[in-house]
């Protein structure tokens, strides 16, 4: 009992990965989770988002949530603390001539369309109004062209977009081909594309640099996620919860399986975990 008293009243860093986690269906924020994050920060807690979204589709969500901590965005490509000037900015884009080799195989591999992301600059291969809608969140300066013309910086992430059937024999190319220099991972609903991103990166790298700048030990980690691209930071956390509604594979690897992203599930742990029921 003393241990786990000692452990809730360690300062924690609270990990919430956002759509199908954080976000209703309706991409909101309960009101009842809203509460429980501010009454841990009120606490002394750390609340930080770690998403594969840039920052311009993740703004609105850090200001709601009133936070003042570093973010993880591209899935750990880009940290950075949108608060603090002082905080070592960490960007790890992927390699500008594997970038291009892959835009060469477009046809070969049966791609739709490519969407290259620099940090908040958006390069689209062929111009989508869906994926244009989708992807411009936070007003980004937004080109359209020949990947191979237009891009001239390395990305910090490639989206592909493909039918569903060739999904499987692009992410097989590309582990076959580009093992050593990528990660590539399927997005869920409701954008079907593989984003691929700098070998290694993910979002345990974001919040092991983030709580180690914090002084905020791994048992006192908290993460939350639904998807794949969740795998890596729910095993890293000291405490790895998965959304009901998660993804079977990533219920395997938490240590407990939460209500859904509609059931207020971060904000009923979160309560209980930290005994703050009937407090809200």
């Amino acid at each position: 009992m003393a241990e786990r008293i000692e452990l809730m009243n360690a300062k924690h860093l609270i990990c919430l990965d956002l759509d199908g986690t954080l976000l209703t269906d309706e991409k909101t924020v309960s009101p009842y989770t809203k509460n429980i994050l501010q009454q841990l920060k009120e606490q002394g807690h750390e609340v930080m988002i770690s998403t594969g979204r840039p920052y311009r589709a993740s703004e609105i969500y850090y200001n709601e949530l009133g936070l003042d901590s570093p973010i993880v965005n591209f899935n750990g490509a880009f940290i950075h603390h949108p608060k603090d000037d002082t905080f070592k900015v960490v960007h790890e884009p992927l390699d500008l001539s594997i970038a291009k080799a892959i835009f060469e195989q477009l046809e070969d591999l049966n791609i739709q369309n490519i969407i290259a992301e620099v940090k908040d600059h958006i390069y689209f291969h062929y111009h989508d109004e869906y994926l244009f809608h989708g992807f411009t969140m936070g007003n980004p300066v937004v080109q359209n062209g020949d990947l191979n013309l237009t891009l001239q910086e390395e990305p910090t992430s490639i989206l592909i977009q493909a039918e569903e059937e060739h999904v499987p024999a692009i992410r097989e190319h590309l582990s076959d081909v580009y093992a050593e220099q990528l990660e590539h991972r399927r997005w869920g609903a409701p954008y079907p594309v593989i984003e691929i991103v700098k070998k290694g990166i993910n979002k345990a790298v974001g919040i092991q640099y983030v709580s180690e700048t914090l002084g905020i030990k791994q048992e006192h980690i908290i993460a939350f996620g639904d998807e794949d691209n969740d795998f890596e930071m729910i095993e890293y956390a000291g405490t790895g919860i998965a959304m009901a509604n998660a993804i079977q594979e990533l219920k395997l690897r938490a240590d407990e399986v939460t209500l859904s992203n509609n059931e207020d599930g971060i904000g009923v742990f979160l309560a209980r975990y930290f005994n703050l029921e009937g407090r809200t």
